[in-house]
């Protein structure tokens, strides 16, 4: 459940990306450089920035090598859904409803989208 001491979406959606950092650091062996998450109604768009790893970046210098690299990390994404809905969860008060991901390889930047099952903005009071 959301923390008593969050008063505003701005401290939840810090919360959420500091979260995701230690997540992917934990389950991806090298967490983002920057993270920022946005809550929109019932959904969770997160950003990380800086996830790939020299040797990914190497590997991604042709169409074949830029496939692999979303397919491993989509892989591992994947396989640690479950931890990660138990974070949301934690977090938010709420299951993850679907979740989708994409990484550019070209900019290294991650994209996670997260539906719920009910709408997590309507918590905080316009303006916030």
């Amino acid at each position: 459940m959301i923390d008593f001491e969050v008063k505003t979406k701005g401290q939840l959606e810090a919360m959420i990306s500091k979260a995701l950092v230690s997540f992917e650091k934990e389950y991806m062996g090298r967490g983002p450089v920057d993270a920022r998450t946005f809550i929109v109604r019932d959904v969770l768009l997160i950003r990380l920035k800086g996830v790939l790893t020299l040797a990914e970046k190497h590997l991604a210098n042709d169409e074949e090598g830029v496939q692999l690299v979303k397919q491993v990390r989509t892989r591992l994404l994947e396989k640690s859904q479950d931890v990660l809905g138990d974070l949301i969860k934690g977090i938010t008060g709420y299951p993850i409803q679907s979740f989708h991901t994409d990484i550019s390889t070209r900019t290294g930047e991650r994209f996670i989208v997260i539906t719920l099952p009910e709408d997590l903005e309507a918590r905080f009071s316009v303006g916030e």
